[in-house]
């Protein structure tokens, strides 16, 4: 029998008592409605999107309050240490508790507080409220308006089981190691993940420009045709509308492959602006803003807005993927020579890049190796995701399963 099994034995073998949340906490507010101005330096104004994974989080550029209208607000809600927080707008349920160093913070209406009282432990309510039954509950109390929201009055109403505090206790203490757990499980497979990718990096660094046995050419001797695309107007639902011709964007260019397109424009488009097909397997850098740099392969033929260079690659001097693995290499380089202030890159500066050449059979031999590098790095990463979801699903089930008990009669 376990520890948390002998103490409910002991101490509630009949049941334990429910009660609304309104009977077990001293008060349920909400954070300020007030519409403040914001200020460069000052006391921050965090909303519900600053409460996730249990905990507080400032972001540098969130908004700051003067001294006087945070005292103003503080006169409404004094926070202590323990006082459960509460996302009650958007993504609706996802809990905080106040530490020390969440003290010195305001909170915008989408931000509920809860202060409980001496039989309800703060860490046991905020497990509470990831539970499907309490989930149910918060739902029938949210607004059907378009912004939605719990109502305050609705999650007095809420209705949760309140066992013996050593009953409680245990309950936290066996889902905080398991928490504690899973993230020591993600910190290990990121760690390989970064070493990995690090390992990566070296290799081909080693292999695409630390070497003296093949010439240095300029990227545009090996480019057979370069061209960018265009933006349609977007006015103009002739180019747009029941479109079937992919149209790339330059956030779809990322360091990679891309076999599916989700954005579409017209034949009228294509006739009438910029905008033309270019073929598969070309090696596309985005030229424009934060994306400048970054380069993928269109595995499918398209046309691509106006902040690509599209590059086709003549196949009796290079391959493309090796061209694609030479510039990912040379990332660094190229963000240094951004131009204006957008940062902007244009064709000139790009296909004047030098890059060695070897032999086809060389670049193949190199691109194997990479291949296999890249393939490690994907199915470490993806082995991740898949962990980190199915450690989330365990812990759901058992966190139901420990938080529910039988109602004492």
């Amino acid at each position: 029998m376990s520890k948390l099994e002998e103490l409910i034995a002991e101490l509630c073998p009949d049941g334990v008592e429910y009660k609304t949340l309104a009977d077990v906490t001293e008060f349920i507010k909400d954070g300020t409605h007030a519409s403040l101005k914001s200020i460069d330096v000052g006391y921050p104004l965090l909303s519900a999107k600053d409460v996730y994974d249990g905990l507080v989080h400032t972001p540098d550029d969130c908004r700051k309050i003067t001294e006087k209208d945070y005292q103003d607000i503080y006169k409404k809600y004094k926070l202590q240490i323990g006082d459960v927080l509460l996302t009650i707008v958007g993504s609706i349920g996802r809990t905080a508790i106040v530490d020390e160093a969440s003290l010195q913070v305001a909170f915008q209406r989408s931000v509920g507080i809860i202060r409980t009282k001496s039989i309800l432990t703060p860490q046991f309510l905020a497990h509470l409220f990831g539970t499907r039954t309490v989930k149910i509950q918060l739902e029938k109390g949210t607004s059907q308006s378009a912004q939605g929201g719990v109502y305050l009055n609705s999650l007095g109403k809420i209705t949760i089981p309140i066992p013996p505090m050593p009953v409680q206790s245990e309950v936290v203490r066996i889902l905080d190691n398991f928490t504690e757990l899973t993230e020591k499980l993600k910190e290990n497979l990121l760690a390989e993940l970064t070493a990995r990718k690090k390992q990566y990096e070296y290799y081909r660094t080693k292999l695409l420009t630390q070497r003296e046995d093949a010439p240095k050419v300029a990227l545009k001797t090996v480019v057979k045709k370069s061209c960018s695309g265009a933006t349609p107007t977007k006015g103009n639902s002739e180019y747009y509308e029941n479109g079937t011709i992919p149209w790339l964007r330059t956030q779809d260019v990322k360091f990679n492959e891309i076999y599916e397109i989700n954005s579409f424009i017209t034949e009228e488009a294509v006739k009438k602006t910029s905008a033309k097909w270019i073929p598969a397997n070309c090696v596309i850098v985005a030229i424009s803003g934060a994306t400048a740099g970054r380069c993928a392969i269109n595995k499918i033929a398209t046309t691509t807005n106006q902040h690509c260079l599209n590059m086709e690659i003549d196949s009796t001097k290079a391959l493309y993927k090796y061209i694609y693995y030479c510039v990912c290499s040379q990332y660094e380089e190229l963000i240094s020579r951004k131009q204006g202030a957008r940062g902007d890159l244009n064709s000139t500066l790009i296909m004047g890049i030098e890059i060695p050449l070897p032999p086809l059979a060389e670049q193949q031999r190199i691109i194997d190796i990479l291949d296999r590098f890249d393939t490690l790095c994907n199915n470490i990463s993806a082995g991740l995701t898949a962990e980190i979801k199915a450690r989330k699903k365990q812990y759901e089930y058992y966190r139901d399963k420990l938080l529910t008990f039988k109602e004492l009669s």
